[in-house]
């Protein structure tokens, strides 16, 4: 199973490694969108859909803080899970963050590793990638 990511950061080099340290760990993508900071990617969320979203905190025109206030206000997009990564990881932004809604956090510098683990951790998939098969009978289900 491959997924679609998103990666926001200002930095053009900085989305290209956590691109190429994303392939690197062995994470199957299916398709890989860049944005430059939370507007440009609320953007092109209008038009994508993605799967997880890796996004800094330190940024121009919509911060990632106010990037994850802009998705938890979007009915459509609220539950795309959000993995932030930057090298601020002091307990109150990393609070901060998850208290506006991010799944995950990674402290740059970071592992290809850290970043599988987190990335099918938010998503919730097993090691292998794969979701996990649900054994419940149908009598259990809410449909």
């Amino acid at each position: 199973m491959s997924f679609n990511v998103l990666i926001v950061d200002d930095s053009s080099a900085m989305r290209a490694v956590i691109k190429k340290v994303i392939g690197l760990s062995g994470f199957k993508m299916d398709s890989c969108l860049e944005a430059e900071n939370g507007r440009q990617a609320m953007d092109l969320l209008a038009d994508q859909w993605v799967d997880v979203i890796i996004s800094d905190i330190n940024m121009p025109e919509d911060n990632g803080l106010v990037f994850l206030e802009l998705l938890r206000e979007n009915e459509t997009l609220k539950e795309i899970p959000v993995i932030m990564i930057t090298t601020e990881a002091s307990e109150q932004r990393m609070q901060g963050a998850f208290d506006r809604g991010a799944k995950g956090f990674i402290k740059k510098p970071f592992l290809p590793e850290e970043i599988k683990r987190v990335l099918y951790k938010v998503i919730g998939v097993g090691s292998d990638g794969q979701y996990e098969e649900d054994t419940r009978d149908a009598d259990e289900l809410d449909f």
